[in-house]
């Protein structure tokens, strides 16, 4: 016996091609145990059922089983081994596999297999011992022996499974990740060359050189309609001609680009898809791929984008049209932010640019002290895995600018969504306070929590933190460098989510104080927009919750109550 265990366990390693070491197990067991047949049930985590190997003349069957519904069923549920001499004299049994199989069941031994932490994950059970009446202890002990490997392969085996797809999920993760980050550099360069642009033509050239140079692409192309004169004007660049960007007027509904703007589809194109209806520019290079995405307007599309042949000659993709229908968001907000500009007076057109500049500024403020601080401590930093935790963390700002990003788009369209997910106060508080004490860490600020650990409650991480951090900025700005006390509170009742941000500064003054959530009011503070309370205030609105503020000379508390129903 001892001989025939080991050679069992140095085949039952564990392996992805689990199958075909539990086959042979069964094999071995049926031979070893003297048996008919030799079954092996495994438990279904996703139904909660036995599903069973059962070899029938050389060949593996599957049957599944309830727990606590057979012999088998009743090893499982009990965790503890069982023979049986005579099974059709025992009311456990149930005989339905045999009158399907046209198998005899006579006497039956079964064990339970048990995963590290003492679960039982299936079951092991021979059938028929051949020269004697029933199964004996000596068979007994072996089959739990082997019983007891098999689950350790089985063990092994899932848990190299979970291990190899959680590797993946790291990896695929870590890529989207990476992929974020550079869709990001790209909208902010696209809107940091469009916003500069004077004229309708400024616009189009500006965002047509960073398109084609990050997208990898050998031509892209925008149909924008004029609003002054009503022409439809085709803007397009060829990376392979000598040649900049160049413009023409082009009629209604010509080409890909004219059908998608008056039918508002995105779509990918293949060369195929050329044939009936060609592109209505005129590329040096031959166009057999593309992808087309209209831009969106309030009432009617403003016109259409496209991007032409991929560089590594590949076929496009739903991530490529994922991200050109973003661009695509991103010029239509700038071509909407032109026709307005254009239909006011010069100075009403710089004030609208700045204030939506400036919201944007104000959003990037926080992320982009963390980045900034994280980044200066890399470089001190001659640990690389204290460099590598510090390089996490500038991503997962890079994430919340993203969100940023995303929010403004969203607004900007007149979209309004929030992602609400149950999450624990103590690390939510643990993060934000991180970050806090990197941001006052020179001044003669006393940072005080009170958090109840135990707490969780639903909400939208990312804009909550946002508001949070809103409220913490303007109590350390009017703390000023005299500094003083920073209190963050947070408690949950029945049915409600309580956050209080308080500061010993000189309280809101009364002239303002009736008026502090209105956009662009601010107390004179030095680089204030006076649209951080604002901020706050449409994120809590967004979230059916009330915020309000008690303020006198010794300072202000400002209370957030989020309902939990």
């Amino acid at each position: 016996m001892a001989r025939a265990l080991r050679e069992i366990g140095a085949a039952l390693a564990p392996s992805e091609e689990l199958d075909d070491v539990l086959e042979l197990l069964l094999g071995k067991t049926q031979e070893l145990l003297e048996s008919e047949r030799a079954t092996l049930y495994i438990l279904d985590e996703s139904t909660g059922e036995l599903v069973s190997r059962i070899v029938v003349g050389g060949e593996t069957r599957s049957i599944r089983m309830r727990v606590g519904f057979g012999i088998a069923g009743i090893v499982a549920q009990t965790g503890k081994p069982l023979r049986v001499k005579d099974a059709y004299r025992d009311p456990r049994f149930e005989p339905q596999w045999d009158m399907l199989t046209g198998f005899r069941t006579t006497s039956i031994l079964a064990t339970p297999l048990k995963n590290h932490l003492g679960s039982t994950i299936g079951v092991l059970q021979v059938l028929n011992k051949r020269n004697a009446d029933e199964f004996s202890d000596d068979d007994e002990v072996l089959l739990v022996a082997l019983g007891t490997q098999a689950a350790v392969v089985i063990d092994n085996s899932r848990l190299v499974l979970r291990l190899k797809d959680k590797n993946r999920q790291l990896l695929e993760t870590h890529q989207r990740l990476e992929q974020r980050v550079r869709e990001l550099q790209l909208l902010f360069e696209l809107e940091r060359s469009t916003a500069r642009a004077t004229s309708l033509y400024e616009l189009a050239t500006a965002a047509l050189n960073q398109i084609v140079a990050a997208c990898d692409v050998l031509g892209a192309a925008f149909l924008i309609s004029d609003e002054e004169s009503g022409d439809l004007i085709l803007f397009e660049l060829d990376s392979t001609a000598s040649a900049g960007p160049v413009h023409k007027a082009v009629k209604s509904g010509e080409g890909w680009l004219g059908k998608t703007m008056l039918e508002g589809n995105s779509r990918l194109l293949e060369a195929k898809d050329f044939i009936d209806t060609p592109v209505e520019t005129h590329f040096d290079f031959p166009v057999t791929a593309g992808i087309v995405a209209p831009l969106e307007g309030d009432d009617a599309n403003l016109g259409a984008a496209g991007l032409f042949g991929h560089r590594k000659l590949r076929v496009f993709g739903h991530d490529d049209l994922e991200l050109v229908r973003l661009l695509a968001s991103n010029i239509s907000t700038a071509v909407r932010l032109h026709r307005a500009a254009t239909a006011r007076e010069r100075t009403e057109r710089l004030t609208a640019i700045g204030r939506l500049l400036s919201q944007v500024v104000h959003d990037f403020k926080t992320p982009m002290t963390v980045i900034s601080g994280y980044a200066q401590l890399m470089v001190d930093s001659e640990d690389r895995g204290q460099r590598t935790a510090y390089a996490e963390e500038i991503l997962r700002q890079f994430e919340v600018v993203t969100s940023m990003q995303r929010e403004v788009l969203e607004f900007a369209r007149g979209e309004r969504s929030i992602f609400v997910r149950r999450v624990y106060l103590a690390r939510f508080f643990h993060d934000l306070v991180r970050q806090i004490e990197r941001e006052i860490s020179n001044l003669p600020i006393q940072l005080v929590t009170q958090v109840d650990a135990k707490a969780s409650a639903r909400f939208d991480e990312a804009r909550l933190t946002r508001a949070v951090h809103n409220l913490v900025r303007n109590a350390i700005e009017a703390m000023g460098e005299a500094g003083g006390r920073l209190t963050l509170h947070a408690t949950t009742t029945k049915d409600s989510m309580v956050i209080e941000v308080s500061d010993t500064g000189p309280g809101i003054p009364a002239a303002i104080s009736g008026r502090i959530f209105q956009s662009f009011v601010t107390a004179n503070k030095p680089g204030g927009t006076g649209l951080g309370l604002a901020i706050v205030k449409k994120i809590v609105d967004e979230h059916g919750g009330t915020v309000d503020v008690v303020s006198s000379p010794t300072g202000a508390t400002f209370r957030i109550v989020l309902p939990q129903n």
